[in-house]
């Protein structure tokens, strides 16, 4: 079957944006030269799966030449369709309603491992369906007060081990959790 990893900035606070989905907070942070993992993880995956906000969210952080996703790209929504996406996207962008177990089924018939799941509330309908294997979340050393969490309430407790730590001169902290079922 195939898997589903995360790999996420948060702000110390827990958010993954501010209330308006704003992530300055994040492109804030000053120039690094810092490697923190993401092309290794991208690698690692056979393609991307969204939420409809984080994939407006990319959307509107582009210009029509800079996608910066290199694999298939799948956004879950009950309100976008393929007809929404725009024509310089159509060969790398895929709209669907499927339920997160739905989709991982079908993406495993055509042959993916790894999915990356990324978005809060995607991420969250993925945990509480036991559909996520680890969690890469890097904690960027800023507090925002509130916004938007990325994790909300689960439908039971959900244990994670802890892989591993790394800390960046930069100040920030990568934490790699296994998901246990």
């Amino acid at each position: 079957m195939t898997t589903g990893h995360v790999f996420i900035a948060t702000t110390l606070d827990g958010f993954i944006a501010r209330k308006d989905h704003a992530i300055d907070w994040l492109e804030n942070q000053g120039p690094t030269t810092e490697e923190h993992g993401y092309n290794q993880f991208i690698d690692s995956v056979d393609g991307i799966i969204f939420g409809r906000k984080t994939y407006e969210v990319v959307l509107n952080l582009i210009s029509d030449d800079d996608w910066p996703y290199p694999k298939p790209v799948i956004v879950l929504s009950k309100t976008l369709t393929n007809c929404d996406i725009p024509v310089h996207l159509t060969d790398k962008v895929t709209i669907t309603d499927q339920t997160p177990s739905d989709l991982l089924a079908t993406l495993n018939q055509k042959g993916w491992n790894r999915a990356y799941i990324d978005g809060g509330i995607t991420i969250q309908s993925f945990l509480n369906e036991g559909l996520i294997d680890d969690l890469i979340i890097t904690t960027l050393p800023v507090l925002i007060g509130e916004g938007i969490p990325l994790f909300g309430n689960t439908t039971q407790d959900i244990h994670l081990k802890l892989i591993s730590t790394t800390q960046y001169p930069s100040g920030l902290a990568q934490t790699h959790y296994r998901v246990l079922s």
